[in-house]
């Protein structure tokens, strides 16, 4: 079984085993999970198809020079 400390800032270094398991790598984020027999770890990957259908389609296009305008009317107001 792979232990960890945790630092007085609350950190831990995941032990290498883990990581090779999870295929962790630096600057790759974990979750941890709460379930009844307690914290599930596990990498905080999605798949970027997994984001189709969250917004809404627009109800009309939008052209580029719609946004341009929209973006300049954004600057002069602040």
């Amino acid at each position: 079984m792979a232990t960890a400390t945790i630092t007085s800032k609350g950190q831990i270094t995941i032990p290498k085993s883990v990581r090779k398991k999870l295929k962790l790598e630096a600057g790759h984020r974990v979750e941890f999970v709460e379930t009844e027999a307690g914290f599930l770890v596990k990498p905080a990957t999605r798949d970027i198809r997994a984001l189709k259908g969250i917004l809404p389609k627009p109800r009309r296009p939008v052209s580029i020079e719609d946004m341009n305008r929209s973006i300049s009317r954004m600057g002069r107001t602040r």
